[in-house]
């Protein structure tokens, strides 16, 4: 069976596509995304119009087009994928967190403002994750989904035709 761009391509649109939802509805349903949760969207938010791009141009354009948007989104993912193990070993406690994941504080010149501060901090963490599924952290499962995505672009991007 060959690995045709076009479909390479129309499954990680879908795939990315259906990332998104996923994680959107997990917040409709009141899990918050933390810092480093937002910055793992980013890929996702990316394909979207990069393989878009490789299914017009697996179409009509040379290979080598269409080869290239695989390749970048074998980059792209494979880059998120190493940003969601990071992640992992924040959650897992192997490693410190990022200081965005910790809130940022100011020091109040006042007790005053030092009260409306307290107020107003929501700080989501990172080393803690909002849900487990199968005692896995989404954090986790989007490392795992980063990684096959990077290896289906990737095995797209040089299959031979």
């Amino acid at each position: 069976m060959t690995l045709k761009a076009v479909h390479t391509a129309g499954l990680i649109l879908a795939a990315a596509a259906l990332g998104l939802i996923g994680a959107w509805t997990f917040e409709v349903l009141g899990y918050e995304p933390c810092e480093l949760c937002l910055k793992e969207r980013y890929a996702f938010y990316a394909a979207l119009p990069l393989a878009t791009a490789g299914i017009f141009l697996a179409r009509n354009a040379p290979p080598a087009a269409a080869k290239v948007v695989l390749a970048l989104l074998a980059l792209i993912f494979a880059a998120n994928a190493a940003l969601a193990f990071f992640h992992t070993g924040v959650e897992w406690k192997l490693w410190a967190g990022p200081a965005e994941c910790a809130g940022d504080f100011v020091k109040p010149a006042t007790m005053e403002e030092f009260r409306r501060q307290l107020q107003n901090i929501h700080v989501v963490r990172c080393d803690e994750p909002a849900l487990k599924i199968f005692g896995l952290s989404l954090a986790f499962w989007n490392f795992l989904f980063s990684a096959a995505l990077s290896a289906l672009a990737g095995l797209g991007a040089f299959a031979k035709r």
